[in-house]
C-alpha cells in the first residue's frame, strides 16, 4: 500500500513550545536517570582516550610537555565541544523539548520551502542518521574490550579471556534487548553514579600527590603541543576526540529529563569526575611513564583493580545500552519521517511509549558488533576506527544548528557566525584527524556509513518518485466526488476504509474495486497517516474528520515521528466521540500493494532501483505497522514505473 507520506508543519517563525521544560527539575531520580541514559558513553571514554591519544608519541618515551599537551587538548575539548558546543548553545534548539539530528532536520524542514533546501537538510539529516547508526556498532565493542581488558592488569595471565568474555557480555547483551530495559534502568542510575565517583576520586588522588598536573589547564600547552608537532599533531587530535565521543546524547536525550537536569549533572558532576580522572592519569604518567599500558586501571590501588574490572564492565554495558536504546529510537524516526521502509517495532513497556525493541535493528548490530571485536581484538587497534561517525555527525549537527536557530529562533547572521564558525572549523579539525585514521581503521565507520546512506538516500528518493507517479496516474478526489451523484454505481453494506497517503487523490485500490466489483460501500473513508515534524501530536490534534459526502468522509489521523499509528484504535475513538458510526466487524480495509518495475526513462540508477525493490520486499507488512486485523484486510495489486 501507500505509505503515510511525511508531512511537514507550515512555517512558522515562532520557536516551538517547549514540552518538557516545565518538568525538568532536577530530583534525585531524575539526576540518577541522566547518569545511567545520557552519560554512558561519555563515561567510559576515560577507559581508551589518553592511552589512545599518546600511543602514538611513546617511541624514546613520553615526555612531560607532551603529556601536558595532550591533557589540555582533552579538557579544552571537554569544554568547547560539550560544554559550549552542546550544553549551551545546542540545546536551546528543541523540537517541543525534544532534541537529536532528526528532530533538528524536522525543526530545519519547517523553514525551508525551496526544493533544493529541503533536499540539503534532508540529505544532512541522513548523512547524520547514518553516522550514528555506524557509531551504534563500534561504541559497544570499544567499550566492552577496553573494560575486559583491566583483567590484564590484575594478572598477565588473563590476557587470552579478553576477546571471549567481551563476546560473551555483547552477545548476553543483545539477546536480552527483547525484554526490554525497564528492569535493567532502575539500576542503571545507582551503578554510574559509583562509576563517576569512583573514578573522580582515583584521579583526584594522584592529583592531590602531583598538582603540578593542573599546569594543563592552560591552552597554551593545548598550543605548544599543536604547533610543535604540527602536521602529526593531528593524529592526537583524532585520538583526543575519543573523549568527547557521546557528546551527541547530551542533545538526543533532552526528551527524556528536560534540559536543565543534563546540564546541572553536566557540570556539577560528570564533568569534574572526567577532569579529574584524565588529569589522575596524566599525573601517574608524569611519575610513572610506562603506565602508559594502561593508565586507567593503574590509577587504582592493585586491591581495587579486579573490583574496577567489574565496575568498568557494568559500565560499558550501561553505555552500550544506551546506544543500542538510540539506535532502536533513530530507526523508528527514520520510518516516521520516510528515511527508512517498515520495520518491526515492539514495545516492551506498557506505560513507557518511548521503550521499543526493533529485530532487524538488533541483529544488525549484534553482528557488526562480534565482526569488529574478532576483526580488531583489542581497544587500541579499535580507537582508529572510532571517533570518525562522531566527528561527522558533529559537522551535520552544527550546520542544521545553524539553520534552525536563525530561522526558528530568530538569531542574526552575526550572531550565529560568532558562535559557529569557530565551533566548525573544531569539528572540521577533528574530522580531518580522524580521516587520517581511515587506513588504520577509520574505513570501518565510513563503509558503514556510506551502505547505510545509500540505502535512506534511495529509500527516500524512491518513495518521493512512487508518490509523484501515484499522483500522475490517480484520479483527483473532487473530480471523483463531482461524478458520483450521476454514476449508477451499487452502494452495499459495510465499511470500506481505504489507506492512502495522497488525501487529495483517489486511491488506486478504490478504483480497481470498483473496475472488478462495480460496487461502493454505504460507508467509505478514505484515511490518511500523516507524519508530522513534532516528536509526538497531542491527543486534540490527533483526528481530523470531513464529510466528503454522503456516507464519504476523509480522515486525517497526525503522528510525531517518536510515535507508531495504531488506525483501528483512532477508528474506534472517533465512533466514540461521535464522528463517525464505525463498528470494527463491518470494516473492511482496502489496501494497495505496489509492485516497482522499471520506468521507459529511469529517474534512479540500476543499483538504487534494486535496491528500492529489496527493501520494499523486506518491508514490514502494512498490516501489522498500521495495526490492522490481517483478517479484515483486502489487497488489491498495482505495477508502478520508477
Amino acid at each position: 500500500m501507500s505509505d503515510a507520506q511525511p508531512t511537514g508543519s507550515a512555517p512558522d517563525a515562532a520557536p516551538p513550545a517547549h514540552g518538557h521544560e516545565a518538568n525538568s527539575k532536577l530530583t534525585l531520580a531524575s539526576a540518577l536517570g541522566v547518569l545511567g541514559v545520557v552519560y554512558g558513553d561519555i563515561g567510559t571514554s576515560p577507559l581508551y582516550a589518553l592511552k589512545a591519544s599518546l600511543l602514538h608519541f611513546e617511541d624514546g618515551g613520553i615526555e612531560r610537555w607532551e603529556i601536558l599537551g595532550v591533557l589540555s587538548l582533552i579538557f579544552w575539548s571537554l569544554m568547547l565541544t560539550v560544554t559550549v558546543k552542546y550544553v549551551m548553545v545546542i540545546m536551546r534548539a528543541d523540537n517541543r523539548g525534544e532534541g537529536g539530528i532528526l528532530a533538528l532536520m524536522a525543526l530545519a524542514m519547517r523553514t525551508t520551502t525551496t526544493t533544493r533546501g529541503r533536499w540539503i537538510v534532508v540529505m544532512l539529516g541522513i548523512i547524520g542518521a547514518s553516522l550514528f547508526f555506524g557509531d551504534g556498532i563500534i561504541t559497544p565493542a570499544i567499550s566492552v574490550l577496553s573494560a575486559m581488558e583491566g583483567l590484564k592488569v590484575v594478572d598477565p595471565i588473563f590476557e587470552e579471556a579478553v576477546v571471549p568474555g567481551s563476546l560473551l557480555i555483547l552477545i548476553a547483551l543483545f539477546a536480552v534487548q527483547y525484554r526490554g530495559t525497564g528492569q535493567m534502568g532502575k539500576v542503571f542510575g545507582p551503578i554510574c553514579a559509583l562509576w563517576f565517583l569512583a573514578i573522580g576520586l582515583l584521579g583526584l588522588w594522584e592529583v592531590l600527590l602531583h598538582p603540578s598536573v593542573l599546569l594543563a589547564l592552560s591552552p597554551s600547552y593545548a598550543f605548544n603541543f599543536v604547533l610543535h608537532y604540527h602536521t602529526a599533531a593531528f593524529i592526537a587530535l583524532g585520538a583526543v576526540v575519543l573523549s568527547v565521543t557521546g557528546a551527541e546524547a547530551l542533545y538526543a536525550d533532552m526528551g527524556h529529563f528536560g534540559r536543565r537536569p543534563i546540564r546541572i549533572m553536566w557540570s556539577a558532576f560528570v564533568l569534574p569526575a572526567l577532569a579529574l580522572n584524565y588529569f589522575g592519569q596524566g599525573a601517574l604518567l608524569l611519575r610513572e611513564p610506562t603506565a602508559i599500558e594502561n593508565p586507567f586501571f593503574l590509577l587504582a590501588p592493585e586491591i581495587l583493580r579486579l573490583p574496577l574490572v567489574v565496575l568498568a564492565c557494568l559500565a560499558t554495558v550501561i553505555a552500550s545500552q544506551a546506544m543500542i536504546s538510540g539506535a532502536f529510537s533513530i530507526a523508528r524516526q527514520c520510518v516516521q519521517l520516510g528515511l527508512l521502509p517498515r520495520l518491526v517495532v515492539r514495545h516492551t513497556s506498557a506505560t513507557e511509549e518511548g521503550q521499543i525493541y526493533v529485530p532487524q535493528i538488533n541483529t544488525i548490530l549484534l553482528i557488526g558488533v562480534l565482526v569488529l571485536v574478532l576483526e580488531f581484538k583489542n581497544s587500541d587497534s579499535l580507537a582508529a576506527a572510532y571517533g570518525f561517525a562522531v566527528t561527522g555527525t558533529f559537522i551535520a549537527s552544527s550546520i542544521l544548528a545553524t539553520i534552525v536557530l536563525h530561522r526558528v529562533f530568530g538569531w542574526s547572521m552575526l550572531r550565529v557566525a560568532v558562535v559557529f564558525v569557530p565551533l566548525l572549523l573544531l569539528d572540521l579539525g577533528y574530522f580531518i584527524a580522524t580521516a587520517l585514521k581511515v587506513p588504520d581503521g577509520g574505513y570501518v565507520p565510513m563503509i558503514l556509513g556510506l551502505i547505510t546512506f545509500a540505502m535512506m538516500a534511495t529509500w527516500y528518493q524512491g518513495r518521493q518518485l512512487l508518490f509523484q507517479r501515484l499522483r500522475q496516474d490517480s484520479l483527483p478526489l473532487k473530480s471523483f466526488l463531482a461524478r458520483l451523484p450521476q454514476s449508477r454505481t451499487i452502494r452495499v453494506p459495510g465499511i470500506a476504509i481505504f489507506m492512502t497517503g495522497e488525501k487529495d487523490f483517489l486511491p488506486g485500490a478504490l478504483l480497481h474495486n470498483l473496475k472488478h466489483n462495480k460496487v461502493l460501500h454505504e460507508k467509505v473513508l478514505f484515511v490518511t497517516v500523516s507524519n508530522e515534524d513534532i516528536p509526538v501530536v497531542g491527543d486534540a490534534r490527533r483526528r481530523e474528520v470531513v464529510e466528503l459526502a454522503p456516507g464519504i468522509h476523509r480522515v486525517m489521523l497526525h503522528y510525531g515521528f517518536q510515535e507508531s499509528p495504531n488506525v483501528p484504535r483512532e477508528l474506534e475513538t472517533l465512533n466514540a466521540e461521535g464522528h463517525i458510526a464505525f463498528e470494527p466487524m463491518q470494516a473492511s480495509y482496502f489496501l494497495g500493494r505496489e509492485t516497482i518495475v522499471q520506468a521507459a526513462v529511469p529517474k534512479l540508477w540500476k543499483w538504487q532501483q534494486w535496491l528500492f525493490r529489496a527493501m520494499q520486499r523486506n518491508s514490514m507488512p502494512a498490516t501489522e505497522f498500521f495495526r490492522i486485523p490481517p483478517d479484515r484486510v483486502v489487497e488489491l495489486g498495482v505495477r508502478i514505473a520508477v
